[in-house]
């Protein structure tokens, strides 16, 4: 016996199929949306590391000559490695320099003491148009703070002693016998202080 199809059968599955894929589209467009927001806060996050990052660094690289320029004068070391110096020049510039270069803007950058910064930024690009309403005018928004931490440690002598009186410098694993007479390769900004985000 054969049996024959209904058209009646194909005629009600076509409704079905349409909100199907209307559906599947929905979700789509939804996904999409959702993605366009994560990017844009990613993208923002960056932007804020990146400029705490760099104040911070400007500012390790201000101390780094103070220390330089004062080497032989150990007793001005401890103020120079806790940022205790005064005619620093503000690093914030370099704050908005790399928020620029990843497409956004600083709203604050706030030294919290002298080895610390805390940055916020809002990025130049809206999220975009979506099926989400609102988002062609939203900016993501984010912040960072960057830490300057001194990576060295020293005795001051007692009295006169080795070196004229200038004490060793322990930075990380690597060690300088400073004699203000004849000085060596000096340590780097990066050996003399680390710089990274706050957890």
């Amino acid at each position: 016996m054969t049996s024959r199809s209904n058209p009646n059968d194909a005629g009600q599955a076509f409704p079905i199929y349409i909100t199907v894929v209307a559906g599947l589209l929905f979700l789509a467009f939804a996904y999409l949306a959702v993605g366009q927001a994560g990017m844009n806060r990613n993208g923002a996050q960056t932007a804020a590391d990146a400029a705490a990052l760099a104040a911070a660094q400007e500012t390790r690289d201000q101390l780094a000559g103070e220390w330089a320029d004062n080497v032989a004068d150990p007793a001005s070391w401890d103020n120079i490695f806790d940022g205790a110096v005064t005619g620093l020049d503000d690093s914030c510039w370099r704050a908005d320099q790399l928020a620029a270069q990843n497409d956004a803007h600083v709203d604050d950058c706030t030294i919290d003491g002298p080895l610390r910064y805390s940055v916020e930024v809002t990025t130049d690009e809206p999220v975009g148009d979506s099926i989400v309403p609102g988002t062609e005018d939203d900016y993501a928004r984010a912040s960072a703070v960057a830490v300057i931490e001194p990576s060295c440690t020293f005795h001051l002598p007692e009295g006169n002693a080795e070196n004229d009186g200038v004490p060793r410098l322990t930075c990380k694993d690597q060690q300088w016998d400073l004699n203000p007479d004849d000085l060596p390769d000096l340590p780097e900004p990066q050996d003399l202080f680390d710089v990274h985000l706050a957890d």
